[in-house]
């Protein structure tokens, strides 16, 4: 684990995080690796038999059982090698899909060895440049059959020229057909389905992306990042092209502005909820990891972190909120999965760009310890302000005073350099603070709410009892106000 002083002085005062608080609630188990695995993980996979798959930057897939199964030794054996930096597993009829550089591929075990017997290219559909930072994150497996992958956008030089469909969403039939399906992506160290069918995409802040953002994928939407534009020319891009995006113009103007742009679900303020968020899932336990069950979990690969996403629907656009979780681990957390009896999975490397932790890579357990943490479970918009839904009781007197509820909203640049500053900054004004009768939400009534607009809330409020909230902090972003 992170030596607490090291986190200390490398986070900001603000996002300091109580490990101690933490590892009260949600326990971490690290597996122990044989010396001759580097298990620098771009890929997890939990299988029905409770085996899990990891593949690495190194080309390897890793086929590990009894993994965090008290009593017993882990056993790993190499299922394939060979690939070229694989950064995803799905499995779908039989097969394992994996999206290489320069392909999605699909492989099995046919004689029960755990070890690879048949690969074939599925798709190769596009191309590479040579450029290193030409990664392709997925697949995620549509409702309807089909897989997705996002592709990262070159930084720096071409050798091999100039190609299409980088920084893109790219919907891969079973039958190996293609489409481009979204635009503007930057980064896009995540791709997943929701439980209810919809795909959602992680993004890394840099240039034209002014904050990490988690954002929905819908077929036509541009996200922002002008690079990749020139291939909807193509006639493979079924949809309106994108047009040129602003530079230097506040997120909200680009939203009013141009009818193709797509403002994220949830932005990630820097540092604050991490710098490089990556792989995510839906916690479906049923209550075996705690309260937060319907909830996403995202890794953070800077951060070596775990950071808690709740969602809603407002119209048509999905927005929420995300919250601290559990820091601490041991490096870059770049893919998650559930292991079926409870436990988080967390897939790290620092891929040598760094991360805070004490080792470059391995396979970590996040686990619940039973006692439920005093949180705010959940943030959602009203008309006139916003609810919060907590995980135990508030005493009656601190959840009843405004003053205990500091809110301000910000937002940030579309322009062409690296990130950008929290710009447009307001203090609101919290008017009231209604306490329901069962003390487990808080009604706000808030003045000066702004559409496109990330809300950053303080709260400063006990349960019942006396004990402090292990998080305090929240950040909403609200895209669309309720209808009253």
């Amino acid at each position: 684990m992170i030596p607490l002083a090291l986190l200390a002085a490398l986070c900001p005062q603000e996002t300091k995080p109580d490990l101690r608080a933490e590892e009260r609630y949600y326990a971490v188990q690290t597996l122990a690796l044989p010396e001759h695995v580097e298990l620098e993980v771009g890929g997890l996979l939990v299988r029905a038999d409770g085996s899990i798959l990891a593949c690495t930057r190194r080309g390897e897939v890793w086929c590990i059982r009894d993994a965090f199964v008290e009593g017993r030794e882990p056993r790993f054996v190499r299922f394939a090698h060979g690939l070229h930096e694989p950064l995803g597993l799905v499995e779908h009829q039989g097969w394992i899909y994996v999206a290489q550089r320069g392909e999605l591929s699909r492989m099995r075990d046919v004689d029960g060895d755990d070890r690879l017997d048949e690969l074939e290219t599925v798709c190769d559909a596009w191309s590479v440049s040579g450029n290193y930072h030409e990664y392709n994150f997925g697949p995620a497996l549509a409702p309807d059959g089909a897989l997705w992958i996002t592709t990262n956008k070159p930084f720096g030089d071409e050798p091999f020229g100039r190609v299409k469909w980088r920084g893109f969403a790219l919907r891969i039939g079973l039958d190996g057909s293609m489409q481009p399906m979204c635009a503007g992506l930057r980064s896009p160290a995540g791709v997943g389905t929701a439980p209810w069918g919809d795909l959602f995409y992680t993004d890394n802040q840099g240039e034209w992306c002014g904050a990490s953002k988690l954002a929905h994928l819908e077929p036509g939407d541009f996200h922002g990042h002008p690079w990749g534009a020139f291939s909807c020319d193509d006639p493979l891009w079924q949809f309106s092209k994108p047009g040129e995006a602003p530079n230097g113009v506040k997120m909200p103007e680009v939203a009013a502005t141009m009818a193709s742009f797509k403002l994220p679900a949830v932005w990630f303020p820097y540092d604050k909820m991490g710098r490089s968020p990556a792989g995510f899932v839906w916690d479906e336990s049923n209550g075996a990891f705690g309260p937060f069950a319907g909830q996403m979990f995202v890794g953070d690969q800077y951060q070596s972190s775990v950071i808690r996403v709740q969602l809603e629907k407002v119209g048509k656009r999905w927005q929420g909120a995300c919250f601290p979780f559990r820091r601490g681990l041991s490096s870059g957390v770049v893919r998650v999965a559930w292991d079926g009896r409870g436990g988080l999975l967390c897939g790290l490397t620092d891929r040598g760009w760094g991360s805070l932790g004490n080792r470059t890579h391995g396979l970590e357990r996040v686990s619940w310890t039973g006692e439920t943490p005093f949180e705010i479970r959940a943030m959602h918009a009203r008309p006139d302000g916003f609810e919060l839904e907590f995980t135990a009781p508030v005493e009656l007197v601190s959840g009843s005073e405004p003053a205990n509820y500091q809110l301000s909203s910000y937002t940030y640049l579309l322009h062409e350099h690296y990130g950008s500053d929290e710009v447009d900054r307001a203090d609101l004004t919290v008017r009231e603070a209604r306490v329901a009768d069962d003390r487990r939400s808080v009604r706000l009534i808030v003045e000066g709410l702004r559409e496109g607009y990330v809300h950053e809330l303080a709260c400063d409020v006990v349960r019942e009892g006396g004990a402090h909230l292990v998080h305090d902090k929240a950040y909403y972003t609200l895209i669309e106000l309720p209808a009253k």
